[in-house]
């Protein structure tokens, strides 16, 4: 569904906006995306790199070779590091939004995976696992 993207990075030193469809999202697992989140995956959502407007702020990259062989740069805010943007050479036209830096996160809906044969095998989430509203009672 598309919809105007917005959000920004932790300390809201960067600030951004655009247009997007929420269903063009996607789960990667390849290992740069674990290192550069700290997680075991990322959620991209594709835009439109001509579209994608930085309200304030700037940002940083750091270039590296993607699993793919090519050049990636991902994108963050230089001051609280939060990762924002993905720029793949595969695609230039287009930029992937890190879906947790957007002011509402639960609008996406990813439609597939990538790179699931690097995935760990407990980057999923267990029915069974107690759930808690906020932090577990310790």
């Amino acid at each position: 569904m598309e919809t105007i993207l917005r959000g920004g990075c932790m300390c809201d030193a960067v600030r951004y906006e655009c247009p997007g469809d929420t269903e063009n999202a996607s789960y990667c697992h390849c290992d740069d995306c674990k290192k550069a989140t700290g997680g075991p995956y990322t959620v991209g959502v594709l835009v439109k790199a001509d579209d994608l407007r930085i309200i304030c702020g700037q940002v940083k990259g750091y270039t590296s070779i993607a699993d793919s062989g090519r050049k990636i740069t991902r994108q963050f805010c230089p001051n609280c590091g939060s990762p924002l943007f993905t720029k793949a050479e595969k695609c230039p036209d287009f930029v992937f939004i890190k879906a947790g830096s957007l002011d509402e996160p639960e609008l996406i809906k990813p439609s597939c995976q990538t790179w699931i044969k690097r995935a760990v095998p407990w980057a999923y989430i267990d029915e069974k696992l107690p759930c808690y509203p906020e932090s577990s009672p310790s």
